[in-house]
């Protein structure tokens, strides 16, 4: 019990010093971000109840629903950045790729890096498919954080108003009201055709392989 709680005191505090380093920097953000070398993922977690993800080692309960690779996407309402909700399942990209980013919160290194990624590192990908970020953080946060980073390709959707989507998918972290990291590839008949969940948090998903998995539905299609 003494390691789970100085588990959940540094995870509180890594967020703090995250948050108050986001805030301190100033100016805006320039599209030629700081990318660092983040460990990336090798393998995933399992979604679900009864399934956990670690922070730096300490580990933390999965709760919602569990979801896998070829299940259908599923409908969950969450808040667009003008606090109105829309359908997980019938965003704009509706109908083609979706490729959907789960981070625990946009004001964190490793989240940020995540987004960045997604939407810098694409290669032309951001032309052909819709891409996604989804997080607890408030829509004003949201819309904040992608006009000081320049990100104007990605869709922000928000998961504030209680966890609806992590629940649904099983990717909720409850004690600390997150979502846990993830990864995933929707072709344009709903269907996951990719998923991976960071069995780490400190830890990166493997964009590149989500990019890959999305170049190959196109072309298949």
């Amino acid at each position: 019990m003494q390691a789970a709680y100085r588990g959940w005191i540094g995870f509180g505090l890594s967020l703090t010093l995250g948050v108050a380093g986001c805030a301190g920097m100033g100016a805006p953000l320039e599209s030629s971000f700081n990318y660092k070398n983040i460990t990336i993922a090798d393998g995933s977690a399992v979604s679900g109840e009864g399934n956990n993800v670690l922070f730096k080692g300490s580990p933390l309960g999965l709760s919602g629903t569990a979801i896998k690779t070829g299940d259908a996407l599923r409908d969950v309402k969450v808040a667009q950045n003008d606090l109105s909700l829309i359908n997980i399942a019938q965003t704009k990209g509706a109908g083609k790729v979706r490729i959907i980013s789960v981070v625990p919160s946009l004001d964190t290194p490793v989240c940020e890096q995540q987004t960045h990624h997604l939407s810098e590192r694409n290669k032309g990908l951001d032309k052909l498919v819709e891409l996604i970020t989804v997080s607890v953080d408030t829509p004003f946060a949201q819309k904040r954080f992608s006009q000081e980073a320049k990100i104007d390709n990605v869709t922000f959707l928000s998961d504030y108003r209680g966890g609806e989507f992590g629940k649904t998918y099983g990717l909720f972290l409850s004690g600390p009201h997150l979502l846990a990291r993830a990864v995933m590839v929707v072709d344009k008949n709903n269907t996951v055709r990719y998923l991976q969940i960071t069995p780490e948090l400190t830890h990166l998903p493997d964009m590149e392989e989500a990019f890959r998995i999305a170049r190959s539905l196109i072309t298949a299609s």
